[in-house]
């Protein structure tokens, strides 16, 4: 997947002025219960998978999360990172990111 996410730190040289209010909003709900709405701040690839970081639309200064992208019949939809291996991987990748979108 070569589709991604245009933030403001990502690096292709496009202006990224964005408003997130007409962005996808997508709910999650925490071990506890509680609902959050969050939106998709950029997507990277990373070993032939996409992953998507999603930021809480109520608290954008809080932790993205990770997911990865999957496409079954056509159908994009997010899923959770199970396996450790793969989980370190991809937070150093992201670990990367939000260290150049802080330089900037």
């Amino acid at each position: 997947m070569s589709e991604h996410s245009h933030d403001h730190a990502c690096g292709c040289g496009h202006d990224h002025e964005h408003d997130h209010e007409h962005d996808p909003v997508f709910i999650l709900t925490d071990e506890d219960g509680r609902e959050h709405e969050m939106i998709m701040e950029y997507t990277f690839d990373s070993e032939d998978s996409a992953y998507a970081v999603l930021l809480d639309r109520n608290d954008p200064e809080a932790d993205g999360v990770i997911f990865r992208i999957e496409e079954e019949n056509g159908e994009m939809f997010l899923v959770g990172i199970e396996d450790d291996e793969e989980w370190e991987r991809v937070a150093k990748v992201y670990e990367e990111i939000a260290a150049r979108e802080n330089e900037g």
